[in-house]
């Protein structure tokens, strides 16, 4: 169901967070689900999930996540100040110790000058840390972009996990 690549780098990450005791929240959007489900596709994962919030909607970035409405209305849904807020958010409503958020747009609609097909905006935190973001432009075509947005995911996890 995954390609080796996904698979190799979900379980170098799992296997990181079980020897440093570390558990793992997501906030996706765009990706709707699949980090989680990349995750959760290895045995054992359930020593290193805590859960996972799908926020696809404004409205469940704001009720499930907390994410202000002013960032929402100021910024967009696809943008650093909302990314940053899912994981806070994410991490806040969870007992994990590290949280990744991803929202963006995966096409292949819904692009605009401002905010083109491939645009993706991820946040990540770890407990008493200084949080982490990205901004991306990834070609290709919807799977494409949520494949590389889950690479980029599980990255920034273990970039955080390592710290």
């Amino acid at each position: 169901m995954l390609d080796q690549e996904t698979q190799n780098a979900a379980h170098e990450l799992l296997e990181l967070c079980k020897a440093k005791k570390l558990t793992i929240v997501t906030a996706e959007s765009c990706t709707g689900g699949l980090i989680a489900a990349t995750l959760t596709a290895i045995a054992g994962s359930s020593d290193v999930v805590d859960r996972a919030f799908i926020t696809y909607s404004n409205d469940a970035k704001r009720e499930m996540l907390g994410v202000p409405w002013d960032a929402i209305l100021g910024y967009g849904a696809v943008s650093d100040p909302v990314a940053r807020a899912m994981a806070a958010g994410a991490l806040s409503r969870s007992s994990a110790d590290i949280a990744v958020s991803v929202t963006g747009v995966a096409g292949p609609g819904g692009g605009t000058a401002e905010k083109p097909v491939g645009l993706v905006h991820f946040g990540a935190l770890r407990a008493g840390h200084e949080p982490i973001a990205e901004r991306h432009v990834f070609p290709g075509d919807r799977d494409g972009i949520r494949r590389v947005s889950v690479l980029t995911a599980l990255a920034m996890l273990a970039s955080l996990a390592e710290r």
